[in-house]
């Protein structure tokens, strides 16, 4: 009896791909899934689809739309997401609010920071987070110009001067971005200061208003329009670095 549960999981750790690999496109997507099945330990039986005629062949078979299609054991799984589900790594649905994307960024931000701090010589910490904030507002900016038409359509769902006067939401992240350059050359400081300062605190209100005044949901357009980044706490906190940062530099030139 102990022979058969030993078998059946012999056959279950077998699995099957057939991928497109033809002139021109190999299918990103095959690669992932069988890279996946290899990381769980399945022996892959790889069988790549070299023309149409044979991706059509298997699109058939099982009367799916696309490929890859994965079979382990007598049971179809699917593409690469039927894969990570069955596999228990389901992929993040597309809308899902996550603040991901942009402590992803804070993070480069910070080491980046960290980088040229300890290039230039001064690892203090007011050193480095004086340019951490500046990296930061400079990266957020980049974002933003990326798409600046998502940008301000998303924009405009909550900052309060941009549904009175469309043009700051265009203007917006340049000024960002400038003020951030600016912080980190420390030159201008009379144009980098106040920008920084009324920037962050006209967005600091906004988003308090929006969040916790009018209990709304919405999505942040701070690192683009596309984002799914849920406006709330974090970028809360990124305006307020702005004004903390604007009002510690003021000290240097008072």
């Amino acid at each position: 009896m102990s022979t058969i549960p030993m078998a059946h999981e012999e056959s279950r750790r077998k699995a099957i791909i057939y991928r497109m690999i033809m002139p021109g496109h190999i299918c990103p997507f095959g690669l992932k899934s069988k890279a996946l099945l290899e990381r769980h330990n399945y022996e892959v039986e790889d069988h790549p689809l070299t023309n149409r005629k044979e991706v059509d062949a298997i699109k058939s078979r099982y009367g799916v739309k696309t490929t890859p299609q994965i079979v382990i054991g007598d049971e179809r799984i699917g593409g690469y997401s039927e894969l990570c589900a069955f596999l228990g790594t389901p992929l993040p649905a597309r809308d899902e609010l996550t603040y991901r994307p942009v402590m992803a960024l804070f993070a480069v931000a910070a080491l980046m920071a960290l980088a040229a701090r300890w290039y230039a010589g001064d690892i203090s910490f007011g050193g480095w987070l004086h340019w951490a904030v500046g990296f930061s507002m400079c990266l957020l900016g980049m974002q933003k110009l990326q798409d600046i038409e998502s940008f301000t359509t998303s924009f405009l769902n909550y900052d309060l001067l941009a549904r009175r006067w469309v043009g700051y939401a265009y203007i917006y992240p340049f000024a960002e971005t400038i003020a951030g350059l600016l912080m980190i050359t420390g030159v201008l400081l009379w144009v980098s200061i106040p920008v920084a300062l009324f920037i962050g605190l006209v967005g600091a209100f906004s988003v308090y208003q929006a969040v916790y005044v009018e209990k709304r949901e919405l999505k942040c357009a701070c690192v683009g329009g596309n984002s799914n980044v849920p406006l709330g706490s974090v970028s809360l906190i990124e305006n307020l670095m702005m004004v903390f940062m604007a009002l510690w530099m003021l000290t240097w030139v008072i």
